[in-house]
């Protein structure tokens, strides 16, 4: 059956892809990524497209464009832009239409800009390719493009490199390249998931503004729903290379009718969501696509499943008028079943395919199969215990949360007027010569972080709060100011005293995969820290090694793995385990979630909460995504171009900000809930980031703030209170100060004792 839902009958369609099936051929196997697709995107509509990596929602994209790599091949269906069949056209005649008819936004916007090229050179490209425009002209309208999507000073960045730009500024030159030729349909692929919020917003409101401007069809291709709830006007979710649902947006939130669909909703962390429970989670793994063995795709993962759902593959059928679906039992046909309660305990081994070898040596001893040969000791997996039954509602309390009031706690944490400075030197840019000025990352913090408890760190790219994340984690040394860890000033430390003071603070990396030795198998990797400390005998190491692997839900064959033979999921547990290997009090986790998709990222927060509370560890969380830090965090500070600006328990920060930099960023985030998100005021911070070589005298926000006044650029705004530990440094706040005392370790005027600002 058509995979269409109906919309406005006087729009044209732009764009129709009918039962499309695209195939990778590998050396041993076939991947069928796109199987049997269907949709239409009319003009001056918005289409999203929806799903968890690996459902093959790039790769449609990448098949309307005709740009899969060399393995990838169209075995079936049709590409049909107005009544041009674009899988008939050969290469010369697909150049043609590529950047002229229809243009794709790429989800990484430095790696898909020329390196080489001026910026006024690659947006007037496509006038010049496609018609012939002269080189004067050709520039004249780039610099309009430029204009039109909100680049500031768009005459003086016609001749920066992509390199001397923002991610947001990036992606601005990406949107403006991609419309230079007036274009019927835009697809952006994961077009925002890069940016911080602000700039997100920002993004999103161009395209708006644009599509409704130019009548422009568009197929948003993103994993976050958040922004399918607001910038949409259909949906197709997608799993694992088929559509399981179609409609309307606002039918999908109200009614959705796919399990999966429902699943995905129901992970996503919410503001209102209580921190004291854990996040419902989507079990399992997506299947193998080089080895299905017929039935529903989503069957082994779905609490609805029945016997049927294993013999025969449900086809896309129509449920009510426009709404479609691929389902034997789909969501409200039948009584709920009940819910498995978030699990408390240690989670089930997960399986862990060999993805990558294409021969496996099955003869070679494993890396298990050697340690147990070695040292005498058995690594059997542990048996999977069932959750209990009961709706998810009835968890029991997880985290810091469940203990007593952290505030009560005793302090691990203390941050005195710490400062940071890059300097910035001249010549060949090579780092020689005398500095010429300094990066300003870090300027004049300090707060205090309690035993056990949870400390979110929000603010966007730039804002120094990675550069104060791994100042606590002793890979950074301050210009100024002190550090100290349970009463150790670990900035001081050294020999044999700095060894043991670093088993103390681990790092979570923001990037598993970068963190992790490829050349090293997993066992290793996990190991290196207890050899490198001493820790324990080989014995010991291996026994250690094995119990981490349980405690993150992986089964000990993982041991015997490469970091490159595990999903995005799996390497963040690993990295994990990694910092834990210690016994470490305090964990810095920078962006421990913000590559990956809703599914996965509820595993790991609940994973997460679940290790606080096993191992009574305490949180240092750097994130830009404030629903995660509203959802884990005990206390939030809010940093801005280096500054704390706000600082205080979390429901106190999010429910009553009294910064209007916090205020603007919480009405920013995406809430998948299309009501809320078309009515709420749009990208409430504008502009970009100043330079943090040269920020703005008095207070740093004033430029981008809606509030700011003539004192705001001449005094620099002291903390005041607004709360009990609830401090905002601001001359016009949102909220009403107060008479108490501040949070311990916070300073209510915040110098440097250089003498700057």
């Amino acid at each position: 059956m058509s995979q269409d839902v109906m919309t406005d009958p006087g729009k044209r369609p732009v764009l129709q892809v009918q039962n499309l099936r695209t195939e990778f051929r590998l050396r041993s196997s076939t991947v069928v990524a796109v199987d049997d697709v269907s949709l239409t995107v009319h003009e001056g509509e918005c289409l999203g497209l929806v799903g968890e990596s690996g459902c093959g929602k790039s790769t449609t994209g990448l098949s309307i464009m005709r740009l899969l790599p060399r393995i990838g091949h169209i075995t079936g269906g049709k590409v049909l832009l107005g009544e041009r069949d674009l899988t008939t056209l050969s290469e010369a005649e697909m150049r043609k239409v590529r950047g002229n008819d229809v243009a794709m936004i790429f989800q990484d916007p430095m790696t898909s800009l020329n390196p080489t090229s001026t910026i006024g050179v690659q947006v007037a490209e496509p006038l010049r390719i496609h018609f012939g425009t002269h080189r004067k002209a050709a520039a004249k309208r780039a610099l309009e493009m430029l204009d039109l999507v909100g680049v500031p000073n768009p005459r003086e960045r016609m001749d920066d490199y992509p390199h001397q730009l923002s991610g947001g500024l990036r992606q601005r030159v990406m949107i403006a390249m991609a419309l230079t030729a007036q274009p019927k349909l835009l697809i952006a692929d994961e077009p925002t998931t890069a940016l911080d919020v602000t700039i997100q917003a920002q993004i999103l409101d161009l395209l708006d503004r644009l599509r409704e401007e130019l009548s422009m069809a568009v197929l948003l291709i993103t994993h976050d729903m958040g922004v399918i709830a607001g910038r949409t006007d259909r949906v197709m979710v997608m799993y694992a290379a088929k559509a399981v649902e179609s409609t309307s947006t606002a039918e999908l939130f109200e009614d959705t009718r796919h399990p999966y669909a429902k699943a995905l909703l129901e992970s996503v962390p919410q503001l209102t969501a209580s921190s004291s429970t854990l996040l419902p989670t989507i079990p399992g793994q997506p299947p193998d696509l080089t080895n299905l063995t017929g039935g529903c795709r989503f069957a082994p993962r779905c609490r609805h499943a029945k016997p049927d759902c294993g013999t025969a593959e449900p086809t896309l059928e129509e449920l009510e008028a426009g709404h479609l679906v691929a389902c034997f039992h789909p969501v409200g046909s039948e009584p709920e079943p009940a819910a498995d309660a978030p699990e408390l305990a240690a989670p089930a081994p997960e399986p862990v395919a060999d993805e990558a070898a294409d021969e496996p040596a099955a003869e070679l001893p494993t890396v298990v199969q050697r340690v147990q040969a070695v040292l005498g000791i058995t690594l059997e997996p542990r048996p999977a215990e069932p959750p209990p039954a009961g709706p998810p509602a009835a968890a029991e309390p997880v985290g810091a949360q469940a203990a007593a009031d952290p505030m009560s706690a005793p302090v691990l944490v203390e941050i005195e007027r710490l400062f940071k400075e890059y300097p910035v030197r001249r010549g060949l840019g090579l780092g020689f010569g005398p500095p010429a000025a300094s990066v300003k990352a870090v300027s004049g913090i300090s707060l205090t972080i309690r035993r056990g408890e949870t400390f979110g760190l929000a603010g966007e790219s730039g804002c120094g709060k990675t550069t104060l994340g791994r100042i606590v984690a002793g890979h950074e040394h301050p210009t100024a100011g002190t550090v100290r860890i349970d009463g150790k000033e670990i900035l001081r430390l050294h020999g044999a005293e700095l060894r043991r003071g670093r088993r103390q603070q681990q790092l979570m990396f923001q990037d598993p995969y970068a963190s992790l030795n490829p050349r090293m198998r997993v066992g290793a990797i996990i190991r290196e820290p207890l050899m490198v400390q001493g820790s324990g005998n080989r014995r010991q190491q291996w026994e250690r090694v094995a119990e981490l692997l349980g405690e993150i839900g992986l089964s000990r064959r993982a041991m015997d793995l490469y970091p490159h033979e595990f999903s995005g999921g799996q390497r963040q547990r690993i990295g994990l385990a990694r910092a834990l290997a210690l016994n470490p009090g305090l964990i810095v986790a920078d962006e421990p979630v913000s590559a990956l998709d809703v599914s996965i990222q509820s595993q790991i927060l609940n994973l997460m909460k679940r290790l606080q509370r096993d191992h009574g560890l305490t949180y240092m969380v750097v994130s830009h995504d404030l629903s995660v830090l509203r959802y884990l965090s005990d206390t939030i500070g809010v940093m801005y171009l280096g500054k704390l600006v706000e600082y205080g328990p979390a429901d106190d920060v999010y429910d009553a900000p009294a910064h209007p930099y916090t205020h603007g960023l919480i009405q920013t985030i995406p809430v998948p809930d299309p009501k809320i998100e078309r009515t709420k005021e749009k990208a409430a911070v504008r502009g970009e980031l100043p330079s943090p070589v040269h920020p703005p005298s008095g207070c740093r926000f004033r430029t981008r703030c809606p509030l700011a006044q003539e004192l705001c650029a001449q005094q620099e705004p002291p903390m005041q209170v607004f709360g009990p530990g609830h401090v905002a440094a601001c001359h016009f706040p949102l909220q009403p100060p107060t008479t108490l005392e501040p949070p311990p370790g916070v300073q209510l005027a915040m110098t440097d004792p250089r003498g700057d600002a």
